[in-house]
């Protein structure tokens, strides 16, 4: 009776800590065998992608938007969709939109100079030039030998936000 109560004694005092010890092992990461990798993009995400750009170049706003949200439907690591939006928000003058794209954008890959670049262009449009100017410092490091899209971004910083430049509509004065 004796042994008894000692073994259940040891077996209360132990069994919390084994269940701590599997939980802890329980919630750790596990790879999963058929995950795919980041580089792999769904074909048919990529087709939507191509659709709405053709029609981001044809000027169909519209049309451009609803193909690039199927492909990011479709795969939401299509970092390019992401940047294709961006470009279509910034013809629409929906900067802060923009912005965030090029956030999700760069969350998938930090090195992104299409997406920094459209970022701190929206950034000059919404009248942050600061900000503006820490994404072409950022793009500047990528850029060692120089490329189009820090210049483009130089030449928005330098040239300004164009709704400021806009004259308001003139209003007749009224007595």
């Amino acid at each position: 009776m004796l042994k008894l109560r000692r073994e259940l004694e040891i077996l209360m005092r132990l069994s919390p800590l084994v269940l701590v010890f599997g939980l802890a092992a329980s919630s750790l990461a596990v790879p999963v065998v058929g995950q795919k990798p980041d580089d792999q993009i769904a074909p048919r995400s990529i087709e939507f992608q191509k659709q709405g750009e053709a029609a981001l170049a044809a000027g169909k706003l519209v049309e451009a938007d609803d193909a690039l949200e199927t492909a990011l439907a479709v795969d939401p690591r299509n970092r390019a969709a992401f940047v294709a939006m961006a470009r279509v928000s910034i013809k629409q003058k929906l900067y802060g939109q923009a912005i965030r794209l090029t956030n999700k954008a760069l969350a998938l890959e930090p090195t992104d100079k299409d997406a920094l670049s459209l970022q701190g262009t929206a950034m000059v449009e919404q009248g942050a030039a600061a900000r503006a100017k820490e994404v072409l410092a950022k793009l500047q490091k990528l850029c060692t030998s120089g490329c189009t899209q820090a210049a483009e971004l130089s030449a928005a910083i330098a040239r300004g936000p164009t709704l400021a430049q806009a004259k308001p509509p003139a209003t007749p004065k009224s007595n």
